[in-house]
């Protein structure tokens, strides 16, 4: 009787231990109304390269996966449009003994989120800081900011990439000699009809618009070739309206958005305003400097960061004509907001404070745009940029 009971008591228990294994595996796979972020970092003592969650849309909640992919100084990512493969940049100066910096390719395992190192490739440039991959899939467009140059990378079809075919030098200087004695690209943005790319230069205070043909690869001067903000601003980054008839880009030296119009026939920006990204009554400070600029998926708001202040500054905006109201500025609780990213569908933003090594989920009212906390802050060394990867 007493050994029947036992081999009961242990079949139980072993039935239970592999029910608890198959939860557990279970929690590791995606499930309904979540994605993966990924988030690249400058590595040193607190990181080793791009580290992943998975995020639970209606409640706010992240799941660490932790590092994925051990890379150095990841600090842009960019996702392909199939969802399959992410690129990075790594941020240096020194790439194979050259004096350029580096793109680096992964395929991502969905399931566990995971980064499979493909390749890597020279940015054709120092210190590179942003890319993107264009809307076919076919290019990989890297701004390179100690080089102050731009360069195009075409894609193979397992998600690998090819060398540089573009590598276009920009050339100039402007009015502020501590930071624009050369030029500086500091992002390039395809842009919704993806026939032209834009390439914002702080030290110009340019956006320079190139032509841009998915099936080469290769960029070419557009005719008119630039649009021009205010001498000393410090064009940073850009981003583009859903609708494809406006553009903005923030720029870092005045902590100013300039709002555009943009004919997308001829890639042509044209200013129709530009408003502080601080509140009425804060006076700018050398230790202020603006980062990253984003439009909502709906449309209805941009969102932009202020390093120094550590806010993010909400805008409503004009469907009309484009231009921006000031809605708020959020403290990202945390230390410099260098970048942040809005997930697909529009519920949160992520806001990753580089120098207090956190990334913090605020929830946004659909309705105002405004931000409110979730309570969820994520410890990550020098978080610099935040993306995602919907099922």
């Amino acid at each position: 009787m007493i050994c029947t009971t036992l081999a009961r008591l242990c079949f139980c228990l072993a039935i239970l231990g592999v029910v608890r294994q198959l939860r557990g595996d279970e929690a590791a796979k995606p499930s309904a109304g979540t994605c993966l972020v990924y988030v690249g970092t400058y590595t040193g003592e607190k990181s080793q390269g791009i580290y992943a969650y998975r995020l639970d849309l209606a409640s706010g909640k992240c799941k660490p996966l932790g590092l994925v992919a051990e890379v150095k100084s990841p600090s842009f990512l960019a996702v392909h449009p199939n969802r399959r493969f992410l690129y990075s940049i790594n941020e240096i100066n020194d790439f194979d003994g050259k004096p350029t910096g580096g793109v680096s390719a992964f395929a991502i395992d969905s399931t566990t989120g995971m980064l499979k190192f493909l390749n890597h490739q020279s940015s054709k440039g120092a210190g590179p800081c942003h890319l993107v991959v264009d809307k076919s899939g076919q290019t990989v467009l890297v701004a390179n900011y100690g080089g102050g140059s731009v360069a195009a990378l075409p894609i193979a079809a397992d998600g690998s990439l090819s060398p540089a075919v573009s590598a276009i030098q920009h050339k100039g200087s402007s009015v502020n000699p501590a930071r624009q004695k050369e030029p500086h690209a500091h992002s390039i943005n395809v842009d919704p009809g993806n026939r032209f790319a834009v390439a914002a230069d702080l030290g110009l205070d340019k956006l320079l618009v190139y032509r841009f043909d998915s099936i080469t690869s290769k960029l070419s001067a557009n005719d008119p070739p630039w649009a021009v903000v205010k001498p000393g601003s410090g064009p940073r980054h850009f981003a583009f309206h859903p609708s494809g008839k406006f553009g903005y880009v923030i720029n870092e030296i005045l902590c100013t958005v300039t709002a555009f119009s943009y004919d997308g026939q001829r890639g042509q920006l044209i200013e129709r305003q530009t408003i502080a990204t601080l509140p009425t009554g804060v006076q700018l400070k050398p230790e202020y400097s603006t980062a990253e600029v984003q439009v909502h998926p709906s449309g209805k708001f941009v969102y932009g960061s202020n390093r120094g202040h550590d806010s993010i500054t909400v805008f409503a905006v004009d469907d009309s004509d484009g231009t921006l109201r000031y809605v708020e500025n959020k403290s990202t609780q945390g230390k410099t907001p260098r970048g942040f990213g809005i997930d697909p569908s529009g519920q949160l933003l992520l806001a990753g404070n580089q120098d207090s090594h956190t990334v913090v989920v605020f929830r946004i009212d659909p309705q105002t745009g405004r931000l409110t906390p979730t309570g969820q802050t994520l410890e990550v060394g020098s978080p610099v940029c935040v993306k995602f990867v919907m099922p």
